[in-house]
């Protein structure tokens, strides 16, 4: 109680520069490790690249289910934080963990031994197929290591340590990075294992964060978890954590299902189409990194400021966060539009492959900024825990409009994967009105706020 006491004062002097660059850095090294996994894996094989796209999108479903506690626990902390609610915000810490250890377990189980009829949705064959099982198999089974890591790195984060958090990623992609290059190339004369050794490689790098992350916030705020934890789980935090975070991991959950239902659009159109599917989705990451990255050190203030009951502030910050992306995102995806067939060159060499994702590339110039006023919006609202119009929205619009026209415009209208990306930029600028409207009204002056107690 002294510790996080005495650093009191310091939560309110962190500014979103000092929040967000070390997001920023923690977020350029995700995607970039997913960047470098695919582009070595493509020089691999086209084919595994593609299988690996794909059970990729399945288990990240999985990890959203692990988000529903982590996000709760992101803005609730904050508010606690901000409301000088120490006590309570440590004891919501190790609720946070207990629950997504237990659902972690669960679902390791589940995907080791059922996940692989899971591919059956998609129509995948052959060596596309047999990539896909192995990874799914492998890394599934170590799912409750990536749960209860994010359930402490969402801690930390809350309490500001972002920098601390930003260098267990640097050395998690170090791992990686050194997992996969002894898999796929085989220095030294070691076999090349391919996606086994790469699957590994991940398990390896979960371990280690889950451990730093233990001893960091045992380090920095004082926490140490034991056992107990895992077995005395606060009914009251699982009430507010759920009551939270179910509304808004669900906006991200109805998206993974629709990405996987267009996924199955694009298998359709041939595997040429779900490479480069694969590809300029780790292409486009690039665009929307700034976005996400000062989204989420804007959430961590906001949610403080409400916290301290301070809605004009709260307020103010969303509309800067909300042009400082939105004119960023628009310039990098211009960049990437015009080195679009320089950049798909890295991934691979095959022609047909490179004409489709070429037009695909230009059409991220319209998609990327309605990208930034949903990233950045939706987020906000949460975070005032205005939580169920973000999963209303976007569940008539991911639904209602991505896929509906993902269907038509790629399949039957014939403008194959372009169409899938029209579809999907439809849906991003249909959400972000919305957020905007919400927003400007201010939906937290009119319906008083609910900020947990110190129960």
């Amino acid at each position: 109680m002294s510790l996080v006491s005495h650093e009191s004062n310091e939560y309110r002097k962190q500014t979103l520069f000092s929040l967000t660059w070390p997001l920023f850095v923690e977020l350029s090294l995700h995607m970039g490790i997913g960047i470098i996994a695919t582009l070595m894996i493509s020089h691999y094989s086209d084919y595994a690249a593609a299988g690996i796209g794909v059970a990729n999108q399945l288990l990240t479903i999985f990890i959203l289910l692990f988000n529903i506690t982590s996000i709760g626990a992101t803005i609730l902390i904050g508010q606690h934080l901000g409301a000088e609610r120490y006590d309570a915000a440590r004891r919501l810490a190790r609720s946070a963990a207990g629950m997504n250890f237990w659902i972690g377990m669960v679902l390791s189980v589940f995907v080791l031994f059922w996940g692989k009829y899971l591919l059956n949705f998609y129509a995948i064959e052959g060596s596309v197929l047999r990539h896909a099982v192995t990874f799914m198999q492998i890394t599934g089974a170590s799912l409750f290591l990536e749960s209860v890591s994010l359930a402490f790195g969402a801690v930390l984060r809350s309490h500001g340590y972002t920098k601390e958090s930003m260098i267990v990623s640097l050395f998690m992609n170090g791992i990686t990075v050194a997992g996969n290059f002894l898999a796929i190339y085989g220095p030294f004369g070691l076999p090349v294992t391919g996606v086994a050794g790469v699957s590994w490689a991940i398990v390896a790098a979960r371990l280690f964060v889950a451990g730093a992350l233990i001893y960091l916030l045992n380090k920095k705020i004082a926490l140490r978890l034991h056992i107990r934890d895992l077995l005395s789980i606060s009914k009251r935090d699982m009430k507010d954590l759920l009551a939270i975070g179910v509304p808004s991991a669900g906006e991200n959950l109805s998206y993974q299902f629709s990405q996987i239902v267009i996924t199955s659009f694009v298998s359709v159109i041939g595997a040429e189409a779900l490479a480069a599917r694969v590809y300029i989705l780790n292409i486009s990451m690039v665009c929307y990194l700034f976005t996400v990255a000062v989204s989420q050190g804007s959430q961590i203030l906001i949610s403080r400021s409400i916290g301290a009951r301070d809605f004009e502030g709260a307020f103010q910050r969303g509309i800067r966060t909300l042009k400082m992306s939105f004119c960023i995102s628009a310039a990098i995806s211009l960049i990437i539009a015009f080195t679009g067939s320089p950049l798909l060159r890295i991934f691979t060499d095959n022609p047909e492959i490179i004409s489709i994702g070429v037009p695909v590339l230009w059409s991220i110039v319209f998609i990327e900024p309605g990208r930034a006023l949903n990233i950045v919006l939706m987020g906000a609202l949460k975070s005032t825990g205005d939580v169920n119009f973000p999963v209303i929205i976007g569940m008539i619009s991911m639904w209602g409009i991505a896929v509906v026209f993902s269907y038509l415009l790629g399949i039957s209208f014939g403008l194959g994967l372009l169409g899938v990306w029209i579809a999907q930029g439809l849906d991003e600028w249909f959400r972000g009105a919305f957020a905007y409207r919400r927003w400007l009204s201010q939906p937290w002056l009119k319906v008083k706020v609910k900020v947990p107690v110190n129960h």
